[in-house]
Protein backbone atom coordinates (compact mmCIF):
# COMPACT_ATOMS: atom_id res chain seq x y z
CA UNK A 1 0.00 0.00 0.00
CA UNK A 2 1.28 3.45 -0.88
CA UNK A 3 1.27 5.44 2.36
CA UNK A 4 2.17 8.97 3.37
CA UNK A 5 4.17 10.50 6.21
CA UNK A 6 1.87 9.26 8.98
CA UNK A 7 0.94 5.88 7.51
CA UNK A 8 -2.35 7.11 6.02
CA UNK A 9 -3.17 5.57 2.62
CA UNK A 10 -2.51 8.16 -0.06
CA UNK A 11 -5.71 9.46 -1.58
CA UNK A 12 -6.57 11.49 -4.63
CA UNK A 13 -7.28 15.16 -4.19
CA UNK A 14 -11.00 15.60 -3.57
CA UNK A 15 -12.90 18.08 -5.70
CA UNK A 16 -14.40 20.95 -3.77
CA UNK A 17 -16.74 23.83 -4.43
CA UNK A 18 -15.20 25.71 -7.38
CA UNK A 19 -16.03 29.01 -5.66
CA UNK A 20 -13.36 28.15 -3.06
CA UNK A 21 -10.04 28.72 -4.78
CA UNK A 22 -7.23 26.59 -3.32
CA UNK A 23 -3.71 25.93 -4.58
CA UNK A 24 -3.13 22.92 -6.79
CA UNK A 25 -2.76 19.73 -4.78
CA UNK A 26 -4.38 21.17 -1.65
CA UNK A 27 -7.64 19.68 -0.36
CA UNK A 28 -9.43 21.32 2.58
CA UNK A 29 -11.83 18.83 4.15
CA UNK A 30 -12.81 21.06 7.05
CA UNK A 31 -15.54 23.67 7.31
CA UNK A 32 -15.00 26.71 5.14
CA UNK A 33 -17.19 29.76 5.58
CA UNK A 34 -16.94 33.50 6.04
CA UNK A 35 -15.41 33.15 9.53
CA UNK A 36 -12.54 30.95 8.36
CA UNK A 37 -12.11 32.50 4.90
CA UNK A 38 -9.70 35.17 6.17
CA UNK A 39 -7.40 32.38 7.45
CA UNK A 40 -7.74 29.80 4.67
CA UNK A 41 -6.73 32.11 1.85
CA UNK A 42 -5.17 30.71 -1.30
CA UNK A 43 -1.81 32.37 -0.63
CA UNK A 44 -1.67 31.19 2.99
CA UNK A 45 -2.48 27.61 1.98
CA UNK A 46 0.11 27.84 -0.78
CA UNK A 47 2.72 28.76 1.84
CA UNK A 48 1.70 25.81 4.02
CA UNK A 49 1.86 23.49 0.99
CA UNK A 50 5.33 24.76 0.11
CA UNK A 51 6.55 24.02 3.64
CA UNK A 52 4.98 20.56 3.54
CA UNK A 53 6.53 19.66 0.19
CA UNK A 54 9.97 20.95 1.12
CA UNK A 55 10.21 19.30 4.53
CA UNK A 56 7.97 16.21 4.51
CA UNK A 57 10.80 13.78 3.70
CA UNK A 58 12.87 15.22 6.59
CA UNK A 59 9.90 14.92 8.94
CA UNK A 60 9.27 11.34 7.83
CA UNK A 61 12.90 10.45 8.48
CA UNK A 62 12.86 12.10 11.93
CA UNK A 63 9.75 10.15 12.94
CA UNK A 64 11.32 6.89 11.72
CA UNK A 65 14.40 7.68 13.83
CA UNK A 66 12.14 8.07 16.85
CA UNK A 67 10.70 4.60 16.24
CA UNK A 68 14.17 3.12 15.89
CA UNK A 69 15.34 4.77 19.12
CA UNK A 70 12.26 3.46 20.93
CA UNK A 71 13.01 -0.05 19.66
CA UNK A 72 16.53 0.17 21.10
CA UNK A 73 15.23 1.39 24.46
CA UNK A 74 12.73 -1.47 24.59
CA UNK A 75 15.61 -3.89 23.97
CA UNK A 76 17.50 -2.52 26.97
CA UNK A 77 19.50 0.42 25.64
CA UNK A 78 19.64 3.71 27.52
CA UNK A 79 19.55 7.24 26.08
CA UNK A 80 22.84 9.08 26.33
CA UNK A 81 25.10 11.76 24.93
CA UNK A 82 26.05 11.25 21.27
CA UNK A 83 29.84 10.87 20.79
CA UNK A 84 29.48 12.23 17.24
CA UNK A 85 28.36 15.65 18.53
CA UNK A 86 30.84 15.97 21.37
CA UNK A 87 32.48 18.87 19.52
CA UNK A 88 29.21 20.84 19.84
CA UNK A 89 28.86 20.16 23.57
CA UNK A 90 32.46 21.09 24.27
CA UNK A 91 32.72 23.97 21.79
CA UNK A 92 32.78 27.64 22.77
CA UNK A 93 29.82 29.16 20.97
CA UNK A 94 26.73 31.16 21.95
CA UNK A 95 23.31 31.76 20.45
CA UNK A 96 22.29 35.05 18.87
CA UNK A 97 21.54 37.81 21.42
CA UNK A 98 18.05 37.73 22.92
CA UNK A 99 15.88 40.51 21.39
CA UNK A 100 15.01 43.37 23.77
CA UNK A 101 11.29 42.66 23.27
CA UNK A 102 11.63 39.36 25.18
CA UNK A 103 14.48 40.21 27.53
CA UNK A 104 12.14 40.13 30.55
CA UNK A 105 10.32 36.80 30.93
CA UNK A 106 10.01 36.62 34.71
CA UNK A 107 6.37 35.47 34.61
CA UNK A 108 4.90 33.39 31.79
CA UNK A 109 1.42 31.95 31.54
CA UNK A 110 -0.23 29.61 29.08
CA UNK A 111 -3.67 28.60 27.92
CA UNK A 112 -5.59 27.61 24.80
CA UNK A 113 -6.39 29.96 21.93
CA UNK A 114 -10.04 30.47 22.97
CA UNK A 115 -11.15 34.07 22.41
CA UNK A 116 -11.88 35.32 25.92
CA UNK A 117 -8.87 33.39 27.21
CA UNK A 118 -6.55 35.17 24.79
CA UNK A 119 -7.82 38.59 25.89
CA UNK A 120 -7.61 37.84 29.60
CA UNK A 121 -4.17 36.25 29.27
CA UNK A 122 -2.72 39.17 27.33
CA UNK A 123 -4.20 41.53 29.93
CA UNK A 124 -3.03 39.45 32.90
CA UNK A 125 0.12 41.41 33.76
CA UNK A 126 2.39 38.49 32.92
CA UNK A 127 5.41 39.16 30.74
CA UNK A 128 4.61 36.37 28.25
CA UNK A 129 1.46 34.54 27.18
CA UNK A 130 2.01 31.27 25.33
CA UNK A 131 -1.07 30.73 23.17
CA UNK A 132 -1.39 27.00 22.83
CA UNK A 133 -2.40 24.92 19.81
CA UNK A 134 -0.96 21.86 21.54
CA UNK A 135 -1.63 20.31 24.97
CA UNK A 136 -4.16 22.89 26.18
CA UNK A 137 -6.34 22.59 23.07
CA UNK A 138 -8.41 19.75 21.70
CA UNK A 139 -7.30 19.84 18.04
CA UNK A 140 -10.70 19.86 16.39
CA UNK A 141 -11.00 21.80 13.14
CA UNK A 142 -13.27 24.36 14.78
CA UNK A 143 -10.87 24.95 17.69
CA UNK A 144 -7.81 25.25 15.46
CA UNK A 145 -9.33 27.63 12.92
CA UNK A 146 -11.09 29.77 15.53
CA UNK A 147 -7.76 29.94 17.33
CA UNK A 148 -6.12 31.29 14.19
CA UNK A 149 -8.89 33.89 13.86
CA UNK A 150 -8.46 34.88 17.51
CA UNK A 151 -4.70 35.30 17.23
CA UNK A 152 -4.98 37.28 14.01
CA UNK A 153 -7.37 39.68 15.74
CA UNK A 154 -5.14 39.80 18.84
CA UNK A 155 -2.03 40.72 16.86
CA UNK A 156 -4.04 43.39 15.04
CA UNK A 157 -5.21 44.72 18.42
CA UNK A 158 -8.87 44.44 17.42
CA UNK A 159 -9.89 41.36 19.38
CA UNK A 160 -13.03 41.74 21.54
CA UNK A 161 -15.45 39.38 23.23
CA UNK A 162 -19.02 40.22 24.18
CA UNK A 163 -20.13 38.13 27.17
CA UNK A 164 -23.89 38.59 27.01
CA UNK A 165 -24.51 36.52 30.13
CA UNK A 166 -22.38 38.94 32.20
CA UNK A 167 -23.19 42.00 30.08
CA UNK A 168 -19.46 42.63 29.71
CA UNK A 169 -17.26 43.41 26.73
CA UNK A 170 -13.65 42.21 26.86
CA UNK A 171 -10.89 44.01 24.96
CA UNK A 172 -7.14 44.44 25.15
CA UNK A 173 -5.42 46.83 27.53
CA UNK A 174 -2.83 49.30 26.30
CA UNK A 175 -0.07 47.14 27.82
CA UNK A 176 -0.20 43.42 27.12
CA UNK A 177 1.96 40.34 27.55
CA UNK A 178 4.30 39.32 24.75
CA UNK A 179 2.64 36.68 22.59
CA UNK A 180 4.34 33.34 21.96
CA UNK A 181 2.55 30.62 19.98
CA UNK A 182 2.98 26.88 20.48
CA UNK A 183 2.14 24.74 17.44
CA UNK A 184 1.58 21.01 17.66
CA UNK A 185 4.47 18.51 17.67
CA UNK A 186 6.00 16.89 14.60
CA UNK A 187 4.14 13.62 15.17
CA UNK A 188 0.60 14.97 14.76
CA UNK A 189 -1.08 15.15 11.32
CA UNK A 190 -3.81 17.60 10.34
CA UNK A 191 -6.59 15.37 9.04
CA UNK A 192 -8.58 18.21 7.48
CA UNK A 193 -5.91 19.50 5.09
CA UNK A 194 -4.48 17.11 2.53
CA UNK A 195 -1.51 18.08 0.40
CA UNK A 196 -0.74 15.93 -2.65
CA UNK A 197 -3.02 13.23 -1.27
CA UNK A 198 -1.74 12.93 2.28
CA UNK A 199 -2.49 14.75 5.55
CA UNK A 200 -0.46 17.87 6.20
CA UNK A 201 1.85 18.03 9.21
CA UNK A 202 -0.12 19.65 12.03
CA UNK A 203 2.62 21.98 13.24
CA UNK A 204 3.31 23.26 9.72
CA UNK A 205 -0.38 24.13 9.40
CA UNK A 206 -0.35 25.89 12.79
CA UNK A 207 2.91 27.71 12.11
CA UNK A 208 2.30 28.45 8.45
CA UNK A 209 -1.15 30.00 8.79
CA UNK A 210 -0.19 32.05 11.86
CA UNK A 211 3.12 33.29 10.43
CA UNK A 212 1.71 34.14 7.02
CA UNK A 213 -1.06 36.35 8.38
CA UNK A 214 0.73 37.91 11.34
CA UNK A 215 4.47 38.32 10.81
CA UNK A 216 4.28 41.93 9.60
CA UNK A 217 1.91 43.43 12.22
CA UNK A 218 3.54 41.42 15.02
CA UNK A 219 7.01 42.76 14.24
CA UNK A 220 5.62 46.29 14.26
CA UNK A 221 3.44 46.16 17.38
CA UNK A 222 5.00 43.48 19.61
CA UNK A 223 8.43 42.39 18.45
CA UNK A 224 10.20 45.72 17.94
CA UNK A 225 11.51 44.46 14.62
CA UNK A 226 11.76 40.81 15.69
CA UNK A 227 9.34 37.91 15.70
CA UNK A 228 6.96 36.27 15.63
CA UNK A 229 7.86 34.25 18.75
CA UNK A 230 7.20 30.54 19.25
CA UNK A 231 7.41 27.67 21.72
CA UNK A 232 8.40 24.32 20.16
CA UNK A 233 7.16 21.13 21.87
CA UNK A 234 7.88 17.40 22.04
CA UNK A 235 11.25 17.28 20.29
CA UNK A 236 13.47 14.27 20.91
CA UNK A 237 16.58 15.00 18.82
CA UNK A 238 18.50 17.91 17.33
CA UNK A 239 17.61 16.74 13.81
CA UNK A 240 14.05 17.87 14.63
CA UNK A 241 15.38 21.27 15.74
CA UNK A 242 17.27 21.49 12.45
CA UNK A 243 14.00 21.05 10.56
CA UNK A 244 12.45 23.88 12.56
CA UNK A 245 15.46 26.08 11.85
CA UNK A 246 15.10 25.42 8.13
CA UNK A 247 11.36 26.12 8.32
CA UNK A 248 12.11 29.45 10.01
CA UNK A 249 14.67 30.39 7.37
CA UNK A 250 12.24 29.45 4.60
CA UNK A 251 9.53 31.60 6.22
CA UNK A 252 11.88 34.56 6.67
CA UNK A 253 12.89 34.35 3.03
CA UNK A 254 9.25 34.24 1.92
CA UNK A 255 8.41 37.28 4.08
CA UNK A 256 11.51 39.22 3.07
CA UNK A 257 12.64 39.71 6.68
CA UNK A 258 16.08 39.37 8.23
CA UNK A 259 17.47 35.94 9.06
CA UNK A 260 17.10 35.39 12.80
CA UNK A 261 13.92 37.46 13.08
CA UNK A 262 11.81 34.49 14.20
CA UNK A 263 12.66 33.39 17.75
CA UNK A 264 11.69 30.25 19.62
CA UNK A 265 11.99 28.57 22.99
CA UNK A 266 12.23 24.78 22.95
CA UNK A 267 10.42 22.75 25.58
CA UNK A 268 12.73 20.06 26.91
CA UNK A 269 9.98 17.64 27.86
CA UNK A 270 11.26 14.30 26.60
CA UNK A 271 14.02 12.20 28.14
CA UNK A 272 15.99 11.78 24.88
CA UNK A 273 16.05 15.56 24.39
CA UNK A 274 17.87 16.08 27.70
CA UNK A 275 20.95 14.52 26.12
CA UNK A 276 20.59 16.81 23.08
CA UNK A 277 20.17 20.25 24.68
CA UNK A 278 23.43 21.71 23.38
CA UNK A 279 22.80 20.23 19.96
CA UNK A 280 19.24 21.59 19.85
CA UNK A 281 20.44 25.08 20.73
CA UNK A 282 23.24 24.78 18.19
CA UNK A 283 20.84 23.97 15.37
CA UNK A 284 18.61 26.89 16.40
CA UNK A 285 21.41 29.23 17.44
CA UNK A 286 20.24 32.07 15.17
CA UNK A 287 16.60 31.64 16.26
CA UNK A 288 16.72 30.51 19.89
CA UNK A 289 15.71 32.43 23.00
CA UNK A 290 15.94 29.55 25.43
CA UNK A 291 14.89 26.17 26.75
CA UNK A 292 12.01 25.32 29.08
CA UNK A 293 11.58 22.50 31.60
CA UNK A 294 8.30 20.66 31.01
CA UNK A 295 7.78 18.61 34.18
CA UNK A 296 4.67 16.53 33.46
CA UNK A 297 5.56 15.59 29.91
CA UNK A 298 9.10 14.80 30.99
CA UNK A 299 7.82 12.35 33.61
CA UNK A 300 5.57 10.76 30.98
CA UNK A 301 8.53 10.50 28.58
CA UNK A 302 10.61 8.84 31.31
CA UNK A 303 7.88 6.23 31.80
CA UNK A 304 7.50 5.72 28.04
CA UNK A 305 11.23 5.47 27.39
CA UNK A 306 11.75 2.93 30.16
CA UNK A 307 8.53 0.95 29.78
CA UNK A 308 10.56 -2.23 29.22
CA UNK A 309 12.92 -1.52 32.16
CA UNK A 310 11.34 -2.97 35.33
CA UNK A 311 14.11 -1.47 37.48
CA UNK A 312 13.00 2.07 36.55
CA UNK A 313 9.41 2.18 37.77
CA UNK A 314 8.11 5.43 39.26
CA UNK A 315 5.54 5.99 42.03
CA UNK A 316 2.37 8.00 41.46
CA UNK A 317 3.34 11.08 39.48
CA UNK A 318 2.14 13.48 42.17
CA UNK A 319 5.03 12.19 44.30
CA UNK A 320 7.60 12.98 41.61
CA UNK A 321 8.58 16.60 42.15
CA UNK A 322 11.46 18.74 40.96
CA UNK A 323 13.44 17.88 44.12
CA UNK A 324 13.76 14.23 43.10
CA UNK A 325 17.35 13.54 42.06
CA UNK A 326 16.71 12.75 38.39
CA UNK A 327 14.37 15.75 38.04
CA UNK A 328 16.79 18.13 39.75
CA UNK A 329 19.63 16.84 37.57
CA UNK A 330 17.53 17.52 34.47
CA UNK A 331 16.67 21.10 35.48
CA UNK A 332 20.21 21.88 36.67
CA UNK A 333 21.68 20.70 33.37
CA UNK A 334 19.17 22.80 31.43
CA UNK A 335 20.09 25.89 33.44
CA UNK A 336 23.84 25.37 32.98
CA UNK A 337 23.40 24.74 29.26
CA UNK A 338 21.29 27.85 28.68
CA UNK A 339 23.55 30.13 30.69
CA UNK A 340 26.61 28.86 28.85
CA UNK A 341 24.93 29.47 25.48
CA UNK A 342 23.50 32.91 26.30
CA UNK A 343 19.75 32.18 26.30
CA UNK A 344 16.94 31.97 28.86
CA UNK A 345 16.45 28.94 31.11
CA UNK A 346 12.72 28.77 31.79
CA UNK A 347 10.73 26.87 34.38
CA UNK A 348 7.19 25.58 34.06
CA UNK A 349 4.46 28.11 33.29
CA UNK A 350 1.32 28.99 35.17
CA UNK A 351 -1.65 27.34 33.45
CA UNK A 352 -4.64 29.65 33.14
CA UNK A 353 -7.00 27.18 31.49
CA UNK A 354 -9.54 27.61 34.27
CA UNK A 355 -8.81 30.86 36.12
CA UNK A 356 -8.71 33.34 33.28
CA UNK A 357 -11.10 31.44 31.07
CA UNK A 358 -13.84 32.09 33.64
CA UNK A 359 -12.88 35.57 34.79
Amino acid sequence: MNTGTYGYPKQGVKKIDPSYDVPEGVDNRGRYDEEFAKILTKDALKFVAELQREFRSHIRYALECRKEAKRRYNEGALPGFDPATRYIREGEWVCAPVPPAVADRKVEITGPVERKMVINALNSGAKVFMADFEDALSPSWENLMRGQVNLKDAVAGTITFNDKARNKVYKLNDQTAKLFVRPRGWHLPEAHIFIDGEPATGCLVDFGLYFYHNHAPFRQTQGAGFGPFFYLPKMEHSREAKIWNNVFERAEKMAGIERGSIRATVLIETLPAVFQMNEILYELRDHSVGLNCGRWDYIFSYVKTFQAHPDRLLPDRVLVGMTQHFMKSYSDLLIRTCHRRGVHAMGGMVCICDKFGRK
